[in-house]
């Protein structure tokens, strides 16, 4: 049996964004990040990100579109893979991308949205 599953819980880096496609699908693409304590060569911790490319379909892309902004935190399951491309000055880079299967918000997190709705 093969199995391809990433569960991460990190931090919008930009903004969702919502588009359709032909068939009216809702697909919703944001960059996030998660981040790993390590000490650097004098002794003190540093955060050492690593950003991931992530695609959301259906209710959950018009949700994620909704509801998020950069800098929330995020729960996501999906597939993981490596994306090939070349920049603008022809060097070859790779993208960490997730096909996102299952997307949760993380309490304690507002929007400014709901920080303006009474009981909040």
């Amino acid at each position: 049996m093969w199995f391809n599953k990433i569960i991460l819980v990190g931090n919008l880096g930009r903004d969702p964004e919502l588009r359709y496609t032909p068939q009216g699908v809702a697909v919703c693409d944001f960059s996030m990040a998660t981040n790993e304590r390590k000490r650097d060569k004098s002794g003190e911790f540093q955060d050492v990100p690593t950003w991931f490319r992530v695609t959301l379909w259906r209710n959950q892309a018009e949700n994620a579109a909704k509801y998020l902004k950069k800098g929330n935190p995020v729960y996501i399951e999906g597939r993981l893979s490596l994306e090939e491309w070349t920049d603008r000055d022809g060097n070859t880079r790779q993208t960490l991308a997730v096909q996102a299967t299952d997307m949760h918000f993380i309490s304690g997190a507002r929007s400014d949205d709901m920080a303006n709705e009474p009981g909040h």
